[in-house]
């Protein structure tokens, strides 16, 4: 009885990292095993607003829109996609420096736009 209950509990936690947008890492905001970083956009956040990166590495982000259409722009990288309403794009970047870049949603989507922003960060 006690394996079962073992097991049941490790099932739980396991559902709650992926429903809480943890990576398999565990790492909210990095690429997971399979190289994907998962960001969310909604009136008016991205969600994780910070993401962590690894200087030459490839990875993909999947952006998704849980509400309305949404930019995803990343000047210094020179990075943009169109995230339709309620859909996923998919974007490869490979960042071939460190530091901090700023992204933002860069169609307007209402009274809380401006704040809709966030920072990669690439390390060596």
């Amino acid at each position: 009885m006690s394996r079962r209950v073992g097991a049941l509990a490790a099932i739980l936690a396991a559902g709650t990292l992926a429903a809480a947008g943890c990576s398999r890492s565990g790492t909210p905001g990095s690429a997971a095993d399979d190289g994907v970083v998962h960001i969310s956009a909604k009136k008016f956040a991205f969600e994780p607003n910070k993401v962590t990166l690894k200087r030459g590495k490839t990875v993909i982000l999947e952006l998704a829109s849980l509400d309305r259409k949404h930019g995803f722009l990343i000047p210094d990288l020179k990075l943009r996609a169109d995230v339709p309403a309620g859909g996923r794009v998919r974007v490869t970047l490979t960042p071939d420096k460190t530091g901090l870049f700023p992204f933002r949603c860069d169609l307007f989507c209402g009274s809380g736009h401006d704040g809709m922003t966030g920072v990669i960060e690439v390390v060596d």
